[in-house]
């Protein structure tokens, strides 16, 4: 290294540098700057890319992927911010100054810009817990949808309906993720009042069992489905609870499969799945055992002529 720098070749070429007008070095700056900012920015790719091809965990592939869009932004700002630096010196503006300035100003723009300040610091600490990751689903600020990118400065959801939500990080409080480890999916399904509690519990357990067996959705399924018992009395039906232990983001597909499912075997068993309806009772008896009260049909009039 030392036989570099003292090469006559190098040392002429710094003279003809110094000797060039500032537009040139200036120039070469900007080129330096562009060409650190494309390499550094590659560097990360290649980086995330290796580390993530040794993983097989899904989530943490999602995560590398996150903190390398944050680190390449973050290089993009820092070498911006010191070939700025360096323009100016060039001009023969002196720094130092500006630096002293710079730090009472940001002291008055932080008061002004308390909630762009927050951004960045919220989204600071929710990409260093975790929390939020590229390629989830959450609900944060009532807004519930895919990440499709995590910044320092905002989230971005996709919605169902394929509306997207730019969330500043400063509005995000709580977090509900929909995409760790595991997720359960719930189902409440409604019976008629005459019909056997037992017999419907029965009629579950079968078709989850078919569920845990099958091809397409058994390897979504982590575990037998569970009975809660009945979940309440509503005014026209009995509601049973279940729950199936799946797979992140599976509880959706598997809760209409399995729905889809159950009324089949409703159907085959004669069991009621009922609809709001309304009895009229004759009221002779407190325990029910009263006759439904009939309404004798009445044949209309017969018209003129």
């Amino acid at each position: 290294m030392k036989e570099f720098l003292s090469n006559p070749d190098f040392a002429e070429f710094w003279r003809d540098l110094a000797a060039a007008g500032p537009a040139l070095r200036v120039l070469l700056i900007i080129v330096l700057a562009w060409v650190a900012i494309a390499v550094m920015q590659r560097a990360i790719r290649l980086l995330r890319t290796r580390i993530a091809g040794r993983m097989d965990d899904r989530e943490a592939v999602k995560r590398a992927e996150t903190l390398g869009r944050v680190f390449r932004y973050l290089v993009a700002v820092v070498v911006s911010l010191v070939a700025g630096l360096l323009i100016l010196a060039e001009f023969g503006i002196s720094v130092a100054p500006i630096l002293g300035a710079a730090g009472v100003a940001g002291i008055a723009i932080g008061f002004g810009a308390q909630s762009l300040v927050k951004d960045y610091f919220n989204g600071f600490f929710i990409l260093l817990e975790n929390q939020i990751r590229q390629g989830d689903v959450v609900k944060i600020a009532d807004n519930a949808g895919f990440v499709e990118e995590v910044t320092l400065r905002y989230v971005r959801l996709r919605d169902y309906d394929g509306n997207v939500h730019f969330i500043p990080n400063g509005l995000i409080t709580t977090v509900m993720n929909f995409s760790r480890d595991f997720a359960q999916s719930v189902i409440d399904v409604g019976i008629a009042y005459r019909e056997n509690v037992d017999d419907a519990f029965a009629a579950m357990r079968e078709v989850g069992a078919a569920m845990r067996a099958d091809e397409v959705y058994g390897p979504k399924i982590l575990a037998d489905l569970e009975i809660a018992g009945v979940e309440r009395w509503d005014d026209s039906a009995v509601v049973l609870r279940c729950r199936f232990k799946v797979a992140p983001l599976e509880q959706w597909s598997v809760r209409r499969e399995y729905l889809r499912r159950l009324k089949h075997a409703f159907d085959a068993k004669g069991i009621e799945i009922p609809y709001p309806h309304l009895t009229i009772y004759a009221g002779e008896a407190k325990d029910g055992s009263a006759p439904p009260f009939r309404v004798k049909a009445v044949a209309a009039p017969a018209g003129p002529g």
